[in-house]
Parts: C-alpha cells; structure tokens; sequence
C-alpha cells in the first residue's frame, strides 16, 4: 500500500486548521493540526512529517522562529509559510532559513495540492551529450542528491523528451553530432521558456561562438570537462534557490520549486 504523504497544519485560526484538515483529508493526505508553534514542534518531535504548512504570524511563538527550530529536528521537512499579513521581514527571513514556500492568504488549495505534488516529484533535470560517460557520471551524481534525472544522447531525443516532461533545469553538451548544444537549446527553450539552460564542453576554444551565442540567448552558464562534481551539485542547488525566488517576485499567490 502507497504511503500517504503527511503533512501538519499549524496555524492559531481553528477554522482554519479544521477546513485545512478537511480539504487535506479529502485528497487524500495524511494530515494533522497543531494550534500553535511549541505545539508543533513537540509534533515534529514526535512524527516525521513530509510537509508543514505554518502560519508566518501567531502568538508565542512567529512561525519563522517555529521553522528554525523544525529545521533542526526534522531537516526533511518541507516548511511551506503562509501568511494574510504584509509581514515582508519575516517572510524574507523564512526565505533566507530555506522554506520551500511562500502561500498567500485567502489559500488557493488547488496550489497547495500542486506545490505539494510538484515537491514529490522533485527537481527534474535533463543530460544531454552524446558521450555516455558524461550522462553516467552526471546522472549518478545527481541522483545520489535525489534529484530525477533523465539522459538524451542526440538533439532529436532531447527535444523529443522536453515535449514529453516538465524538465526544471538542462545540462546541454556545445559540440554535439547533428544539431549542436546551441540548436538544441534553442528548440528546448521553445517548447519550455522556464527552463534553465547550463552549457557544457570540453572544447573552450573550438566552441566559443556557440557558448556566447547561448550565453546571449539566456542560458545560465558554461561549465567545462572534466567537472568537479561538487562544484556541479553547487551550481544546481544556487539554480534551484534563484529560481524559487524568481517564482516568488513573479507571484504572491505562492511560489515553489
């Protein structure tokens, strides 16, 4: 039997927590509620939840300063804040401790539910090179971070497999058979704009043109051969934290990645 994703609801508002643990019993979670931030600490403590939805501003106890504390309980975690209050220095401090979320009161339950479901799936992230040590190496040191990551050795199959999945970020060889790292960056972007685009070559100077010219055309960055594969874990996680607030300016109804 699948195991229901848990999640706890802390918010002082019981009408909240009551309609928040109905609407989250009816998808089909696992749900609980604390009425307060000491309350649910002792619950983390207790259970290892999946995802906690905090009021930002409660009494005793603010919601930043309850996440501080689950964060060092429970770093698995994910901490969404939610807040009806122009409280922009406390949702700027939860965002710079890590919250996986910002939602807006009155909630959007439809993008909690998407938010949540999005968390599960993970950061997805495409290879493409047409050297199958590269895919192999990137894609077990992706996956041991537990990011989902798919390989394509030609542009046809990358373009192919950014048709058919919502891919969050791109590593792209310049010097490919074909269609080279630009072309097939280029008709990725088409297909997915919100993508983010890294360059990758072992040949700096052969391939120049085409790395400005991606450059240019809004990819992030080029890193080249051999990687030092801290250094890489590094860039996608600064990747992932940019886009998050990127998400966060575009929208004040939420944000996620």
């Amino acid at each position: 039997m699948e195991k229901k994703i848990s999640i706890l609801v802390v918010d002082d508002d019981p009408g909240m927590r009551e309609t928040m643990l109905d609407i989250l019993d009816a998808v089909g979670y696992d749900a609980a509620a604390a009425e307060d931030g000491y309350r649910a600490i002792e619950m983390i403590r207790e259970k290892a939840y999946d995802f906690a939805l905090m009021d930002i501003k409660m009494p005793k106890i603010n919601g930043v300063e309850t996440f501080k504390e689950v964060k060092e309980i429970r770093p698995s975690t994910r901490v969404v804040m939610m807040t009806g209050y122009s409280v922009e220095d406390l949702v700027k401090e939860a965002l710079e401790e890590g919250a996986y979320g910002i939602i807006y009161k009155p909630l959007d339950i439809q993008k909690i539910v998407d938010l949540i479901e999005k968390a599960e799936k993970g950061c997805f992230i495409l290879v493409v090179d047409d050297d199958p040590a590269t895919c192999e190496t990137l894609k077990d040191v992706l996956q041991e971070k537990s990011y989902k990551v798919g390989v394509a050795h030609s542009g046809k199959e990358a373009i192919q497999f950014a048709k058919e999945n919502d891919i969050d970020i791109i590593f792209i060889d310049v010097k490919m058979p074909v269609l080279n790292g630009l072309e097939i960056y280029l008709a990725i972007k088409e297909v997915n704009p919100n993508m983010t685009a890294v360059m990758m070559t072992g040949y700096r100077e052969e391939t120049a043109e085409l790395v400005e010219e991606a450059l240019k055309r809004a990819a992030y960055t080029c890193i080249y051969k051999p990687f030092d594969t801290d250094k890489v874990i590094a860039l996608v996680e600064k990747i992932r934290e940019e886009r998050r607030k990127k998400a966060f300016k575009k929208s004040r109804q939420g944000w996620w990645l």
